[in-house]
């Protein structure tokens, strides 16, 4: 079986929008190594059509882009998207699957064929996921800012307090720091 990692760029003020934070290569060279290490990424639908609508065309080359991007791009294409989604069943994006059913039940499921793990970046769905004690590991890179508005991890609130181990920790040379924690059990 494998693990549900969370993996996401905050704020030092908690916030999530994937407008704030610092993109460059490291950032991307980043999470392009997270995706690599997983077997496949988790999203929801509204993470999902973000990502449609942005990267297919940069793996195609239809977008100029730094090297750093072009890799990201060219391995998320390669790599298999699993989409929860009550409005949308269609997702014609290179190896994109629908994720059906009891989501508890559907990712647990997910969990146990893929022995890699999966990695999860959107913020509602790893709520609800993490609602659900799902989430094995949370990869977090802080960034250097505060944004001062939301969205927010996990806006609403989860039932309890999660315990969490320091698996590592990493600082950039831009000021963001790679955190990796593991739920305690």
């Amino acid at each position: 079986m494998g693990l549900l990692t969370f993996g996401i760029n905050v704020t030092l003020d908690g916030c999530v929008d994937h407008r704030e934070g610092i993109a460059d290569d490291e950032t991307h060279a980043y999470f392009t190594r997270l995706m690599e290490e997983s077997g496949g990424m988790l999203w929801g639908r509204v993470t999902y059509e973000m990502m449609e609508g942005a990267w297919p065309a940069v793996a195609r080359g239809d977008v100029e882009a730094p090297p750093a991007l072009r890799e990201w791009a060219l391995k998320l294409e390669a790599t298999p998207k699993y989409v929860v989604s009550a409005t949308r069943s269609d997702f014609p994006w290179h190896n994109s699957h629908h994720v059906v059913g009891d989501l508890r039940t559907a990712v647990q499921e997910l969990k146990d064929r893929t022995p890699d793990g999966l990695l999860v970046g959107s913020v509602t769905l790893a709520t609800a996921l993490d609602r659900l004690d799902l989430i094995d590991e949370y990869r977090l890179l802080v960034h250097p800012m505060i944004a001062g508005h939301g969205p927010t991890l996990f806006e609403g609130g989860l039932p309890r307090t999660r315990r969490l181990d320091l698996v590592a920790s990493q600082p950039l040379t831009n000021g963001a720091v790679a955190m990796h924690y593991r739920r305690v059990v």
